[in-house]
């Protein structure tokens, strides 16, 4: 277990938090917490997750840290944190289901066909055009979990680039 492992397997711990916060806001331990206080965290929670995201591809590419263990945790993490923020958005009413729905298909339609290309010995590796989709819909989520204006536009350029992006990761299988 090395750092980026580390990083990434924090990201697992702190996705269901994050959607905790957005999600089960009436529990009684609540109560007296404004739920702008709740966003604040999530939205706190989400950026630490989101530059653990930097940092263990960043350490594990530059020190040579790159491990099986690691190709594996690495997008189930970023999997969980962007599926727990689209999600409890979605239930806050923040985040259109139809926007949620084309990525997190698109998210598991290309993490399968990843999987299945790894099963026949190629590897898809991220493309520049996938981090830049991660990136917006990181931003997305942020200005959506604060609730700023232009969250909603935000959130449909990440649909534009997830699918796009998705549509490069398909052509890159069939080569």
């Amino acid at each position: 277990m090395n750092l980026p492992n580390l990083l990434a397997l924090s990201r697992l711990f702190i996705a269901p938090l994050m959607f905790f916060l957005l999600v089960d806001r009436d529990l009684p331990i609540f109560a007296h917490i404004h739920p702008s206080w709740l966003d604040y965290w999530a939205a706190f929670l989400f950026v630490l997750a989101s530059i653990t995201d930097f940092f263990d591809g960043y350490i594990a590419r530059e020190f040579d840290q790159i491990t099986e263990l690691g190709k594996i945790l690495d997008p189930l993490a970023d999997k969980m944190l962007t599926l727990a923020g689209f999600l409890g958005l979605m239930v806050l009413g923040r985040a259109d289901p139809w926007a949620v729905y084309l990525i997190l298909t698109r998210e598991f339609f290309i993490t399968g066909l990843r999987v299945s290309a790894a099963s026949s010995g190629k590897e898809i590796a991220a493309s520049l055009l996938g981090k830049i989709k991660t990136i917006a819909q990181m931003i997305a989520i942020g200005f959506l979990m604060m609730d700023w204006p232009g969250g909603e536009l935000l959130l449909w350029i990440a649909v534009a680039l997830t699918l796009y992006s998705g549509y490069e990761y398909i052509k890159a299988y069939l080569r």
